[in-house]
């Protein structure tokens, strides 16, 4: 049985080029999540990849109950 797994080749792009469009190709990548690779004279010489999303502080994180108004202490009452 063959394997079902495609694997694509990244995109390639001439220094020139990325030097020109550099902002634009770093949003791309960012928005498509796909890596890009500089060429030199045809030789590959940087790889430009997505970094890891990560979670916001206010998806990790949630406040239960009251942090104003949270009690007296023991040793006052």
């Amino acid at each position: 049985m063959w394997p079902t797994e495609v694997v694509m080749k990244p995109r390639t792009i001439a220094a020139a080029k990325f030097k020109a469009d550099c902002l634009s190709l770093l949003d791309e990548v960012e928005r498509s999540r796909a890596e890009l690779v500089v060429t030199k004279r045809g030789r590959p010489v940087a790889r430009v990849v997505p970094l890891e999303r990560k979670k916001s502080v206010r998806q990790r994180a949630r406040i239960v109950g009251d942090i104003v108004h949270f009690g007296e202490p023991e040793w006052i009452r």
